[in-house]
C-alpha cells in the first residue's frame, strides 16, 4: 500500500472518531479532525498524481472514504439536531441510490466506468462546506445568521440535481446496453 492509499485509509479510520466526537458534543475537536480529513482528501490526490502513485485500489478507496465521511457526518449532525432531518434523508438517499444504481449496472453489464458528474463534485464540496461550517460555528459558538439555511438550500438543490443526473446517465446507458443486447439476438436469429 503506497502513501496516498495510506492517507485515504487514515481518512476512512477518522470517520468513527468524528462521529464519536459529534455524538459526545465535542464539536470543536470534531471540526479540526474533519478539517484534517478534508485536507487529506486533497493531499492524497496531489501526492498520487505528482509522484505517479495512482492505483486502482486508490481509485476505489477515495470515493468510499469521501462517501463514508460525508454520510456519517450528516447522520451524526442530523441525529444531534444540527442539520435538518429531511436534508440528512435526502443526502443519504441520494448516496444509496447512486450506490445501488452502480451495483445494479455493474451486475447487468459487468463494467462500471462512470466518471463523477461535475454537479456531483459541486455537491460533494457543498456538503463538506455545510458540515464543516456547522461544526465550526457550533464548536466556536458563532452565530451564522442565515448562513446554514442558505447552505442547506444549496446542498439540497445540488443533491437533487446530482441524483437526477446519475439516474438519467444510468437510464441512458441501460437503454444502450439493452439496444446492443437486442441487436445481438437478432444477429443470432438470422
Amino acid at each position: 500500500m503506497n502513501l496516498p492509499n495510506l492517507i485515504t485509509f487514515a481518512r476512512i479510520c477518522s470517520v468513527p472518531v468524528i462521529v464519536w466526537l459529534i455524538v459526545n458534543n465535542q464539536l470543536l475537536t470534531a471540526f479540526w479532525v474533519t478539517m484534517a480529513a478534508g485536507i487529506s482528501d486533497a493531499v492524497d490526490g496531489i501526492v498520487a498524481k505528482r509522484f505517479d502513485l495512482v492505483t486502482e485500489l486508490g481509485a476505489f478507496l477515495d470515493p468510499i472514504a469521501d462517501k463514508a465521511l460525508l454520510m456519517c457526518l450528516f447522520i451524526a449532525l442530523g441525529h444531534q439536531g444540527y442539520l435538518e432531518v429531511w436534508l440528512v434523508i435526502l443526502v443519504v438517499f441520494r448516496d444509496l441510490l447512486i450506490l445501488g444504481g452502480a451495483l445494479l449496472f455493474h451486475t447487468l453489464t459487468h463494467s462500471l466506468t462512470i466518471q463523477p458528474l461535475k454537479i456531483s463534485k459541486v455537491n460533494t464540496f457543498a456538503q463538506m462546506v455545510l458540515a464543516v461550517g456547522v461544526l465550526g460555528m457550533e464548536g466556536y459558538a458563532i452565530d451564522a445568521g442565515n448562513g446554514v439555511a442558505f447552505l442547506t438550500v444549496i446542498v439540497a438543490f445540488t443533491t437533487i440535481c446530482s441524483g437526477a443526473g446519475y439516474v438519467y446517465l444510468w437510464a441512458k446507458k441501460a437503454a444502450e446496453f439493452e439496444g446492443d443486447d437486442s441487436r445481438d439476438s437478432q444477429e443470432i436469429d438470422e
